[in-house]
């Protein structure tokens, strides 16, 4: 599994770093980043709760 980050529709409300800090964090701007490619196995759940958490819909999944 895959995860990206649209960096122009991040609003920076850390939703995805607080539920799935494994995969993102916050960058320098206050922009959500991937730092682990692929998605460990046992933070999948998580990941996919970060995604369907999003706001703006910024996080993809790729499985």
């Amino acid at each position: 599994m895959k995860a990206s980050v649209d960096r122009q529709a991040c609003i920076g409300c850390e939703l995805c770093a607080n539920i799935c800090p494994e995969v993102f964090e916050m960058d320098e701007d206050q922009i959500s980043t991937v730092i682990a490619d692929p998605v460990p196995l046992e933070v999948e759940e998580n990941a996919r709760e970060a995604d369907d958490s999003c706001p703006t819909n910024a996080i993809n999944i790729e499985e």
